[in-house]
């Protein structure tokens, strides 16, 4: 079982390449089929060490980072992804975004994904300022002939933990695809209220 660890603000910035590689290396897979930069990823990881909100929950087996988690009040994100609420009666200030969670696929199954959710959830609680705690997943078409036959989706387990599909808020962004180079990508929202600290 990985050891989880958290991180805020500046403390994120001495494990930024590993998240960089993390990235690159899980989301190449379906459904995001990133074909990733690593110097794109450099730059957009410094949001989460340049707010003091931020959070980057690492997975470790040893002293080898094998999973990572991010977080930071949606304010903080790009335009791309605040756009997603723009005219909306949900407001970017009330929600912390989950950003991403990346494991190595030889670390699932362990309940590592639960405990990325509960640190990030606990954060945004400690904080105080928010009302929601919400991530995006990019959309893909059902019949996509690119899905591998035997996918599992991770909506299940996003319902257990009491996140709810919210179609109408879409954020796009670009990316290149492996084997198409750049598109532009849907991402829709799901969220969930987040209860105050007892």
């Amino acid at each position: 079982m990985p050891t989880i660890r958290s991180y805020t603000g500046a403390e994120i910035a001495p494990y930024l390449n590993a998240i960089a590689a993390l990235r690159i290396a899980v989301f190449r897979d379906w459904p995001y089929l990133y074909d990733g930069d690593a110097a794109y990823e450099a730059q957009y990881l410094q949001v989460y060490r340049d707010s003091w909100r931020g959070v980057a929950v690492l997975a470790f087996d040893g002293e080898r980072i094998v999973g990572a988690s991010t977080g930071l009040p949606l304010i903080d994100e790009m335009a791309e992804i605040r756009a997603a609420f723009d005219g909306h009666a949900v407001q970017a200030q009330h929600v912390f975004y989950c950003g991403e969670s990346v494991l190595l696929p030889e670390y699932r199954g362990l309940g590592v994904g639960h405990r990325f959710f509960d640190a990030r959830e606990a954060h945004a609680r400690a904080l105080g300022d928010f009302r929601w705690t919400g991530f995006c997943a990019v959309e893909r078409e059902p019949g996509d002939p690119r899905r591998p036959p035997f996918h599992r989706g991770n909506e299940a387990f996003w319902k257990k933990r009491g996140y709810t599909h919210r179609p109408e808020l879409v954020a796009k962004l670009p990316w290149n695809e492996v084997g198409r180079g750049e598109r532009e990508h849907a991402l829709s929202f799901w969220l969930r209220p987040l209860e105050r600290a007892r």
